[in-house]
């Protein structure tokens, strides 16, 4: 049995998620998982490191999955990439030790969601960003992103459906940087709850439109309760852009750029 990494860039506007979900509901894993399981000649369960919302997107989702199946990296690159509908694809396949775990072994996840702040929506971004057509004050929402940094109980900041035992995460950068239209947050933490960051996000839009004062984010803290922290940002401009790992499984991972051009800009 060989355990294998793999990192997987997706395009989440046509599926209801990472995770498989019910029958004849499409995900990610599932595509993926069926693409795989034929190329292997037996069934292949794939656990990725993270889970994402329907249409929010990846650029450097790591996963892993067990096999029996002898084939050559490379024909498990080729296999995959052909056979993968065009709005997901194989970027790299690294062989690991059963000690690897995908998901249980990752120390830190980090995602980028971007907006695009224009009167005019955007064409050829359709669904890949976040358009915000009333001007926003990017100066206040650049220092209102580092409120989030640090250990905190995102009690507020998460879903009502959210199934993790408990609120508290660190948040080791919160930053949000200005690209001629483009608002680009970038946010890392040890974990991240059912909706964190797109409700962190709305937060941050709702203070760029004037609605209330940077401070106001310590009473929603304080609130403990979602109701105080506003509206949830859409899915669109949401990225996972990379999942880490203690040292020694971190170096014998490849090193990839976090996205395209327009997401991958300077911090």
């Amino acid at each position: 049995m060989q355990r294998y990494a793999i990192g997987i860039e997706f395009c989440g506007i046509r599926y209801r998620g990472w995770q498989t979900q019910q029958p004849g509901v499409p995900s990610v894993q599932e595509t993926l998982e069926r693409v795989l399981s034929k190329i292997a000649d037996e069934p292949i369960i794939v656990h990725g490191a993270g889970r994402t919302d329907a249409g929010v997107h990846g650029t450097n989702m790591v996963a892993h999955f067990d096999t029996n199946a002898i084939r050559p990296e490379r024909g498990w690159m080729m296999g995959a990439n052909t056979l993968l509908p065009k709005d997901i694809a194989l970027k790299w396949i690294q062989p690991m030790g059963e000690d690897f775990h995908a998901r249980f072994k990752a120390c830190a996840r980090r995602y980028r969601y971007v907006v695009y702040n224009a009167p005019h929506r955007p064409a050829l971004l359709y669904k890949q960003v976040t358009h915000i057509f009333q001007p926003l004050d990017a100066v206040k929402m650049i220092e209102a992103a580092k409120k989030f940094e640090g250990t905190h109980n995102f009690e507020s900041f998460r879903a009502a459906a959210c199934q993790s035992n408990q609120p508290v995460r660190h948040v080791s950068h919160c930053r949000m940087t200005q690209h001629g239209q483009y608002l680009v947050l970038d946010i890392q933490a040890d974990g991240f709850l059912h909706h964190m960051v797109r409700n962190i996000m709305g937060c941050l839009l709702e203070i760029g439109q004037g609605m209330y004062d940077i401070d106001h984010i310590d009473e929603i803290f304080a609130a403990q309760d979602r109701k105080a922290a506003g509206i949830t940002a859409p899915p669109h401009g949401l990225y996972f852009i990379q999942a880490y790992y203690p040292e020694p499984w971190q170096s014998q991972l490849p090193v990839q750029p976090l996205g395209p051009h327009w997401l991958n800009m300077p911090e």
